[in-house]
């Protein structure tokens, strides 16, 4: 079964109570008991397992060709799981790329993950770095994200997982921003595929939700799964069911955004008031021909470098008017966020840079407002 398929059809079928094509969605927080003790499909309490969580995890499994998929209530409840669940015989030293979603720093800079594990950063583009501080010392996890956000680097997932597998390392990829239908990071190797089902998968800027899928099955895979349903963080049946409604035109979304964003990306580089684009799919990416390998598309975030620094940055955001200036990405409506200013102190985005995630309006509309936008400075 291909992709768009799958989206449609793995993890439903047709209610055989009532005739329903679309799932119905199950509210019910407890199952009833049969007289032998067991319970339908195993499902006794909400939180340890609901229909339409199970639904949604089956469908995942599938885009990417997984083992199985545990959702949880949030992208950073999902990361938090996976941080927690590298298991204890492994070494407690996870490495990082020094470009990543912002939420994970104040995961380890605000709570007290960032105590419990030793975390240390290096610039996933450089191999020879990589490579270095992974033996440096004993090293239990390598997390990648790839296309980074906000500045859009490219990690070559195979070469960073082939150095993390000499040394028994677990590998994890953020894959939210190339989404299941750009980028497959189990076929190029990796233990683990994460998601923050919000961005592209959900796609409407109405869910919050993340996953984690799984190459095989594992201890640590079963560690993810008891931290869902005991320390409670799973999303709602109405989330799980947004989400799968949200999958069934995930490939048509990620073309068209795709699309959009080679629009847009040609003509910020063409834009006397800009002085750099950051988006995979244009040759003049450092890391063009790693993405060309490693993703059968380049998906609709880029970032751009305003001509003069903060001030003038901030004044094209302020200056939209059909672009939303608001965070997150992957939805219908196009956003711009000035990252630096949103970060702070722990920033390291150039004051220049906006983020822009492109959405499904016409083109033509979003280069016209970009265009005026930038007239402005």
């Amino acid at each position: 079964m291909q992709f768009e398929s799958k989206a449609i059809h793995i993890g439903r079928q047709v209610d055989p109570n009532t005739g329903a094509v679309t799932t119905p969605i199950h509210l019910s927080s407890t199952y009833e008991r049969q007289g032998d003790g067991l319970y339908i499909n195993d499902t006794m309490y909400s939180r340890s397992k609901n229909p339409n969580r199970r639904s949604l995890e089956e469908c995942l499994t599938s885009l990417e060709n997984g083992f199985d998929t545990i959702a949880f209530s949030s992208g950073m409840a999902a990361i938090t799981a996976v941080i927690e669940s590298l298991p204890t015989d492994k070494p407690q030293r996870i490495i990082l790329p020094v470009e990543m979603y912002f939420g994970v720093k104040l995961l380890l800079d605000k709570t007290d993950i960032g105590r419990r594990f030793e975390f240390e950063m290096v610039d996933m583009t450089d191999l020879k770095a990589v490579e270095k501080i992974i033996n440096e010392k004993p090293t239990g996890m390598v997390w990648i994200e790839s296309p980074s956000n906000p500045q859009i680097n490219i990690t070559d997932i195979k070469a960073v997982v082939a150095l993390a597998e000499k040394v028994g390392a677990v590998t994890v990829v953020d894959n939210t921003t190339a989404s299941p239908l750009y980028q497959q990071p189990l076929s190029l190797g990796a233990d683990f595929s994460l998601h923050s089902v919000t961005k592209y998968i959900g796609g409407h800027s109405d869910v919050l939700l993340g996953a984690v899928i799984a190459k095989e099955n594992s201890e640590m895979l079963e560690s993810m799964r008891l931290h869902q349903a005991n320390k409670g963080g799973v999303p709602s049946p109405f989330e799980c069911w947004l989400a799968l409604r949200g999958i069934e035109t995930l490939a048509i979304r990620m073309r068209a955004h795709s699309e959009n964003a080679m629009a847009v990306a040609k003509f910020l580089e063409a834009h006397e008031k800009v002085s750099a684009v950051h988006y995979p799919g244009l040759e003049t990416h450092p890391s063009y021909e790693i993405a060309k390998n490693q993703m059968s598309g380049y998906g609709g975030l880029l970032s751009f470098e305003v001509v003069g620094g903060e001030k003038e940055a901030l004044k094209v955001a302020n200056s939209v008017k059909m672009i939303v200036q608001a965070t997150s990405l992957g939805s219908t409506h196009s956003y711009i966020e000035h990252r630096a200013s949103v970060e702070k102190e722990l920033t390291i985005s150039p004051e220049s840079l906006l983020r822009l995630s492109v959405g499904l309006e016409n083109a033509i509309d979003i280069k016209a407002d970009l265009a005026q936008a930038l007239d402005n400075i």
